[in-house]
């Protein structure tokens, strides 16, 4: 991930309706900012992989508490080994920068930083 334009001390703006998605070219764009996210039709995706239970809980966790504390709530789904965190934007039908700061701040506060 490039430091010069850190996705993870930007704001997220809640969406009120209105926003358009990204173009896909803006999407791929801020993708390259990320570490280990994809994306998938219209939505930004990440799957963790651990060995056991508690590691994939606390994930989740974390992304639920980042997804509240910024209004911009994840999909979340994890089981043993595993956690995935999905993040679209449905008021825009799509993508919006918010999705790719949601995205740098869970990696950041994964790599305890």
């Amino acid at each position: 991930m490039t430091e010069s334009c850190d996705l993870s001390n930007k704001d997220c703006v809640p969406c009120r309706g209105g926003v358009a998605p990204l173009e896909a070219a803006e999407a791929q764009a801020l993708l390259t900012q990320l570490d280990g996210w994809r994306i998938e039709g219209v939505t930004l995706v990440k799957r963790l992989e651990f060995k056991g239970f508690a590691k994939a809980t606390y994930h989740a966790n974390l992304a639920a508490f980042l997804g509240d504390k910024l209004g911009h709530h994840p999909d979340i789904s994890f089981g043993w080994g595993y956690c995935q965190v999905i993040f679209t934007t449905h008021e825009a039908g799509g993508l919006t920068e918010n999705d790719f700061i949601c995205a740098a701040k869970f990696d950041r506060m994964c790599a305890g930083g």
